[in-house]
């Protein structure tokens, strides 16, 4: 543990102040943005505020167990990272960054179709904690190619996401410029000149590309990359197109983006080994409710039939275990993560993880609870 660090940047919340100076405006409103007027997001921070725990104290010392399992593979943690797009606008070489630091600290890493990494690059790092993030492509050979590309890379969990059938306007994005894939311009160049530091490193790595997908495309420029985005990717999911990924895939499936207790039954009929109840991150839809708020309802729903992971809002340790009281059998954070790499480069991931690892524990002992499955017996039942 770097004592330095931890005492410079205790929180993920110094981590996002760090991150806002150093990387350029568009880059940081890509990452910090939602959609519309960002209710969603508002709420999904709210949702945490209201789940309270009560202590049990007189427990006498110990250290908590926060080791857990998923799909027959043991994390010593009870949470990872999940799948991030356009991931090197943020910071050059976040993805290695960030598998690293995962597969050091023995929690998944998830990769995203629209990376700025290949799969072959990404899973070798991962010591076989990676997940892939598929985005359904329309046409059958490029997913069964992005599958077994995934596979024969080392991932071993398919996240499958349902939770954006068409792009969202993000309007302060549209406001900073940002556009997918990148744009050079002279406001670009111009906030890309306040940030010397990102500048340098970008120059020293290269351009943000889509490298996962670079292979398909007629063209490595930026308008055939987005125009072969716009036709390949997305808008094409429904419960056969699942099912025919069930075929395909021989691993564990997630189903990413889940609010509704009847389609978390129907991923269960599917065959699907588990669901992520998310809202993106409010960055879809601005009236989705607080995912939190789903969590309890699509457990109750399921069971223990299949996997039901949380993600969307955590910022925290603490956020982490009100999650896994409410049902959550494992706990996705994206931002956070981009925070750490985007404020601190390559000790970004492995700080952002000692902070919530740290956080986590440090609550668990604070409840009196020595394992896991303790937590859910302290929430505070209101009227």
């Amino acid at each position: 543990m770097n004592q330095n660090l931890h005492t410079k940047y205790p929180a993920i919340a110094d981590l996002a102040r760090k991150a806002k100076r150093r990387i350029p405006h568009f880059a940081w409103e890509y990452l910090d943005s939602g959609t519309g007027i960002e209710d969603c997001m508002l709420r999904n921070r709210a949702a945490f505020s209201d789940i309270l725990l009560t202590p049990q104290f007189m427990q006498g010392a110990f250290e908590p167990d926060t080791s857990t399992s998923l799909f027959g593979v043991g994390y010593a943690l009870p949470f990872g990272v999940a799948p991030i797009g356009l991931t090197g606008l943020m910071w050059p070489g976040a993805e290695k960054i960030l598998a690293r630091a995962a597969a050091q600290h023995q929690i998944p890493y998830g990769l995203s179709t629209v990376a700025t990494e290949a799969p072959e690059t990404i899973g070798p790092l991962t010591n076989g904690m990676g997940w892939f993030q598929l985005y359904p492509p329309r046409l059958t050979e490029l997913r069964q190619d992005l599958l077994k590309c995934a596979k024969d890379s080392g991932f071993t969990t398919l996240m499958v996401t349902a939770d954006v059938p068409v792009g969202s306007r993000r309007e302060r994005q549209t406001r900073a410029g940002v556009t997918v894939p990148p744009k050079i311009g002279l406001r670009t160049l111009f906030h890309a000149a306040l940030r010397p530091q990102w500048t340098l490193a970008t120059l020293r790595y290269g351009q943000p590309a889509f490298r996962g997908l670079e292979k398909y495309i007629d063209g490595k420029d930026m308008q055939h990359m987005n125009a072969y985005m716009g036709k390949a990717l997305g808008g094409s999911l429904d419960w056969d197109y699942l099912k025919t990924v069930r075929d395909e895939w021989d691993g564990p499936i997630l189903l990413k983006g889940i609010l509704d207790a009847n389609q978390a039954q129907q991923a269960v009929a599917a065959g699907l080994d588990g669901v992520i109840v998310s809202n993106h991150g409010g960055r879809q839809f601005d009236g989705a409710p607080a995912a939190l708020h789903s969590l309890p309802e699509i457990k109750a729903a399921v069971g223990d039939q299949i996997s039901v992971l949380y993600d969307s809002g955590v910022r925290t340790g603490l956020d982490i275990i009100r999650a896994l009281a409410l049902g959550a059998d494992f706990v996705l954070l994206g931002r956070p993560f981009m925070y750490g790499v985007a404020a601190l480069g390559d000790a970004g991931g492995t700080h952002a993880i000692e902070i919530l690892g740290e956080d986590l524990k440090n609550n668990m002992i604070q409840l009196g609870c020595r394992n896991l499955g303790e937590l859910t017996a302290r929430l505070t039942q209101r009227d």
